[in-house]
């Protein structure tokens, strides 16, 4: 019975905390929490859906379904799905250049959705949601404030009030924008719209408990409704929101733009569930909950399939939310699911309340919001750790950038970048050639001015020996050996050497022949577990010699110096001051597999 629980559970995660609302504390504080996510998510995803160039109203569309979906299915309880800033951008920025008219692009933007989620909740079917590594921190923070500059300055037009014709590189758009302006603006217009933005700043600094959002959304609607902004100004008003819901629908498929939608299906999908985990894990650190990363995955894919049947665009989670959700005291999944109702009950009662609502005002909560992917020094930290993180994260944020809107160009190299400077680093690991320190320990000889032992010498390779690094190994043994006439043993310290590939174990096998040509005998010490049975299985341990393998350094340099038995001597005065050999432990053990 409790298998078939924890099977029902997995499958539903809601039943993990249903039986809680039984609670009236907890049900009371879900229901405030839901209300009160919901008076900031109507205006964010009207703004939002402004910046996806959809009707305003879209975002409401965007707003019920997925969000419920989303808590009932994932494993985060304060997590709110939705339309966010960052996934907007990108489908506006794929959409753009395929759509040719707004029906046509309505359509694209809901078969992006279903797309989207599909995606996502095929990879949570076979638990690859470790996809996302490959999105490193230097990539994601390049992208992130690319993005969020290319989101901040995409506003500036419905700021001043202007139209500014769409296409062609965003830096373009921008050299336009600037022109149109240049020949005059709509002062009713930006007077509204930066009254906005510094009305949301002041209220965040004052208290981030007070609901800057809501506040600006509700104030700015009534004064335009009182100053007769739209019938006096000639301002832009979110205009009439059709009633109620829209009914269940299959989304179309456009076949013939299947191809030109998948780079950006992946993109949107993997860096809206990267946004989404991220969230998650760091609501998780206050609340001590589990996050299971494959379940949210599936909870994402669900959310967009779902939306997509009532005419939503992708949606992922939503930082500023969740933290809202989290501060109002949600102790459930069912605080989003109240949001999800309010927001139906909008559309069904009340949407005559926001047709006053200026587009200014949207632009400038689309403006504001963005600030917060603003991170300029974790970029600095980036290139202070290891300065191929920091050409990683300025390439992708440069690239982005340049590219927009085909945002997915600089998301593709910063990783290509990554990745190809991962694997020079790892041709080329660190080499110590180790010696005794004073204090016993076998230290690299160079960094702490030790002596070296002419007749046998100790070297650590710390990297693994792949395709990419048996060059550099095998040069640098080679090097060792020939840069000392007198070498007669040589111990590989094999504990940072992680794996072994074909081609590792070909070179090795070679080596050890080479050097044993040179009269140059080869021994290991402390090759791990998956090293040894990697060269078990095609029988190089038994070519090498099993006896060549110890548990120890010091075991090995036992088993030499028996060998050497007192018939040779370098100039450190060996066997009996050799720093390589002082202090050796009696009696070496042989590493047995």
């Amino acid at each position: 019975m409790d298998k078939n629980k924890k099977i029902l559970n997995r499958l539903f995660p809601f039943l993990n905390w249903v039986g809680e609302l039984k609670d009236i504390k907890i049900l009371r504080a879900d229901i405030l929490a839901g209300i009160t996510l919901s008076l900031v998510l109507i205006p964010q995803s009207m703004a939002n859906a402004q910046l996806a160039d959809l009707p305003p109203y879209y975002g409401f569309y965007a707003s019920f379904v997925p969000i419920m979906v989303g808590a009932l299915f994932g494993s985060s309880r304060q997590l709110s799905t939705g339309p966010v800033a960052l996934v907007a951008l990108m489908t506006a920025a794929v959409l753009g250049p395929l759509a040719g008219s707004e029906e046509e692009y309505i359509g694209l933007a809901i078969m992006l959705a279903l797309l989207v989620g599909l995606f996502q909740f095929g990879l949570g079917l076979l638990r690859l949601g470790t996809l996302v590594n490959f999105l490193s921190h230097p990539v994601v923070l390049g992208f992130t404030n690319a993005a969020a500059i290319i989101i901040s300055t995409s506003q500036i037009d419905k700021l001043f009030g202007v139209t500014v014709a769409r296409g062609g590189p965003h830096y373009e758009r921008m050299w336009r924008m600037w022109e149109t302006i240049s020949v005059g603006f709509h002062t009713p217009t930006l007077v509204m719209g930066v009254s906005g933005i510094v009305v949301l700043i002041v209220l965040r600094r004052i208290s981030q408990k007070i609901p800057n959002v809501l506040v600006v959304a509700l104030s700015s609607t009534v004064i335009a409704w009182w100053i007769g902004f739209e019938e006096y100004y000639g301002g832009l008003v979110v205009g009439n929101i059709p009633e109620g819901i829209p009914s269940f629908a299959l989304p179309i498929i456009d076949w013939g733009m299947l191809p030109r939608m998948l780079s950006a299906t992946i993109t949107i999908s993997l860096i809206g569930y990267m946004e989404t985990i991220s969230i998650a894990k760091a609501i998780a650190t206050q609340t001590r909950q589990r996050i299971d990363a494959n379940q949210e995955l599936l909870a994402q894919g669900l959310s967009n399939i779902a939306g997509s049947f009532f005419r939503s665009f992708p949606v992922s989670g939503s930082f500023v939310r969740s933290a809202v959700t989290l501060r109002a005291g949600g102790q459930t999944g069912f605080a989003s699911v109240v949001a999800g109702v309010v927001v139906i009950l909008m559309l069904l009662f009340f949407t005559p309340m926001l047709y006053h609502m200026p587009l200014a005002i949207l632009a400038a909560i689309v403006m504001v919001s963005v600030t917060s992917l603003l991170h300029i020094s974790p970029i600095k930290r980036a290139w202070q750790v290891h300065r191929h993180d920091g050409i990683v994260a300025v390439a992708t944020f440069v690239l982005t950038l340049i590219s927009a809107p085909h945002l997915d160009v600089g998301i593709a190299v910063g990783v290509g970048l990554s990745l190809g400077l991962y694997l020079y680093r790892t041709m080329k690991p660190r080499v110590a050639v180790l010696s005794r320190h004073p204090d016993g320990a076998l230290r690299d000889a160079e960094v702490h001015k030790l002596d070296a032992c002419e007749i046998m010498a100790m070297v650590r390779f710390d990297g693994s020996l792949y395709f990419g690094s048996t060059g550099a190994f095998e040069d640098t043994m080679l090097t060792c050996a020939a840069q000392n006439p007198h070498l007669r043993y040589l111990i590989i310290d094999a504990e940072g050497i992680n794996q072994v590939d074909a081609t590792g174990e070909e070179m090795l096998l070679g080596l050890v022949r080479r050097l044993k040509e040179a009269k140059v005998e080869v021994f290991f010490g402390r090759a791990k577990k998956q090293v040894l049975d990697a060269l078990e299985r095609p029988g190089t341990l038994d070519e090498i010699g099993r006896e060549r393998f110890f548990a120890t350094p010091d075991q090995a340099m036992q088993a030499v110096w028996a060998k050497l038995d007192g018939s040779f001597s370098c100039h450190h005065q060996c066997p009996g001051k050799c720093p390589l050999h002082r202090a050796t432990p009696k009696g070496a053990v042989f590493y047995r597999v």
